[in-house]
């Protein structure tokens, strides 16, 4: 990588780094919600960078484009949003701030230590082709056996968070008054 890679490239760590930090440290959810956005935005920006396209367009829609909204969904739909004061709690500060530098230690030693090799003249070639044959061929009966159970989960999640706390059918339920 050089010149304008290496800049684009060390934008992109920035990027992640500052927003993973914002999250830990921002007291308000929704603020931290957002710097998450950043922070798996510049994740995907790097799987682009390793030419990894179909993990970039996973995290974009998954993470950014579902648990995301999810969270964001959780926080302004709650019950009661305006009684509860929601804020990230700052509890064992100093013990995290520890054991991260701890594991930046080992991490920075463990990259500056490995020998990465290096392949000159790679042409970009897409992974998605691919994987999609793959999951349409050899693994469609274990890909649409995790379809079929995260469906069952999703019936169950609804069922259990109704608000009249009773995981039954439609035929049970009351009307309203």
């Amino acid at each position: 990588m050089t010149g304008p890679a290496n800049l684009i490239f060390y934008a992109l760590a920035a990027l992640t780094v500052g927003s993973a930090v914002l999250v830990a440290v921002l007291p308000n959810i929704v603020y931290a919600a957002v710097a998450l956005l950043f922070s798996f935005a510049g994740v995907a920006g790097l799987y682009v960078f390793l030419s990894a396209d179909f993990l970039a367009a996973t995290q974009v829609l998954v993470y950014v484009g579902g648990i995301l909204i999810l969270i964001l969904f959780a926080v302004f739909l709650s019950n009661r949003i305006s009684d509860v004061k929601i804020s990230n709690p700052a509890r064992f500060q100093w013990q995290a701030a520890l054991l991260c530098l701890a594991l930046f230690g080992v991490l920075s030693t463990t990259a500056v230590r490995t020998v990465f090799p290096l392949k000159h003249g790679l042409t970009y070639q897409p992974t998605t082709a691919e994987i999609g044959e793959l999951l349409m061929t050899r693994y469609l009966l274990p890909f649409e056996a995790a379809s079929v159970l995260l469906l069952a989960a999703l019936i169950g999640a609804a069922l259990l968070s109704r608000p009249d706390g009773k995981g039954k059918g439609s035929a049970d339920m009351e009307e309203p008054k």
